[in-house]
């Protein structure tokens, strides 16, 4: 980690402490009191259990992509280390734009090769946001409504987040079907702002946008032919998933909260694509912002909505940085590939 790391860090922290202060500030202490008396012990074991389970099964996702004939065997911890070190540059960088490139590094730390490691990702990244996206469709039909009659200025922000991911999955799926079609308009694209910025900055883009696309495609064509592995990590992808999103209906079970999964899933779904728009590491501010503003819907107490705040966002947010820390610093014994020799 470096200063511009630390950085990330600090202004999550100030920004997270500043809207703590501020809604602890306008509550009264006694029913703070009254929210943490009422915390259900099992459920709160069961909250993180969720969260952990949810690293489980995203670093199983790399261990079966990983997996071929001669490849030397890897250690749990090894994989494991990747998705605590992408939860923690995810956190700390605008975008979560720290993720992939931490994930990368931990994979060359552990003995992958390079190359090798970025197409693994590449591979793990199409059958994410293919999940992703059919979870994102189903709410949007399902659960919009809610949210729009409710809350109209936030269900902006949401369908906003929902374009940009639809924008991104249009143009994954024109790689693969229209692979030639896609390269012409990247082309016709890059043609079009040569116009307006320096041709050097083109060239630069039009190159790294051009190698992306096939990168992109050849791996592609490598899963299509993986079938068994493909539906292991579709499977895996979608457990991943439902743990991450049912931790905050399990954090108004640990507050003994009445809700049905549902609805609480539905709308921690949309609080993710808000998210998705915010500009700042780990979306501070506004994640808390919008689980305040949708989860007052569930629950009538200030005290127990702010707990609840503060539970889910030091378990799906705060409780990754600590254990990505560590994840950072135990590196694992290296193991490198006979075709890396």
């Amino acid at each position: 980690m470096n200063k511009k790391h630390l950085w990330g860090v600090a202004v999550v922290l100030l920004i997270s402490g500043i809207v703590l202060y501020v809604d602890l500030r306008s509550t009264p202490i006694a029913q703070l009191e009254q929210a943490t008396r009422n915390i259900n012990v099992i459920a709160l074991i069961l909250v993180f259990g969720l969260m952990l389970l949810s690293y489980v099964f995203e670093a199983s996702i790399l261990a079966v992509l990983s997996k071929r004939k001669n490849e030397p065997k890897r250690s749990e911890w090894s994989f494991f280390r990747i998705p605590l070190i992408q939860a923690l540059f995810n956190a700390i960088t605008p975008m979560s734009t720290g993720g992939q490139p931490s994930q990368l590094a931990a994979m060359v730390q552990m003995g992958i090769e390079g190359g090798r490691a970025t197409s693994l990702l590449l591979m793990k990244f199409i059958i994410y946001q293919i999940v992703v996206f059919l979870a994102y469709v189903t709410t949007i039909i399902t659960g919009f409504h809610l949210v729009a009659t409710k809350f109209a200025g936030l269900a902006i922000f949401i369908a906003i987040g929902f374009l940009i991911h639809v924008g991104s999955i249009i143009f994954l799926l024109a790689i693969l079907f229209a692979y030639n079609w896609t390269k012409n308009a990247a082309n016709w694209i890059m043609n079009l702002l040569a116009k307006f910025i320096k041709q050097d900055r083109v060239s630069v883009w039009r190159q790294n946008t051009l190698e992306k696309i096939d990168t992109f495609y050849g791996e592609s064509q490598k899963l299509k032919k993986e079938k068994k592995k493909l539906i292991v990590c579709g499977i895996l992808t979608v457990l991943q998933l439902l743990c991450f999103y049912s931790i905050p209906y399990m954090t108004l079970v640990t507050l003994n909260v009445p809700a049905d999964w549902a609805s609480v899933t539905q709308m921690n779904i949309m609080i993710i694509m808000f998210m998705a728009i915010i500009p700042i590491p780990g979306a501070s501010g506004g994640a808390e912002y919008s689980f305040q503003t949708l989860f007052s819907t569930f629950i009538s107490s200030n005290g127990t909505l702010i707990v609840g705040m503060f539970l889910w966002r030091f378990v799906t947010y705060f409780f990754g940085m600590i254990l990505g820390i560590f994840g950072w610093i135990l590196k694992p014994k290296k193991v490198v590939s006979p075709s890396n020799n």
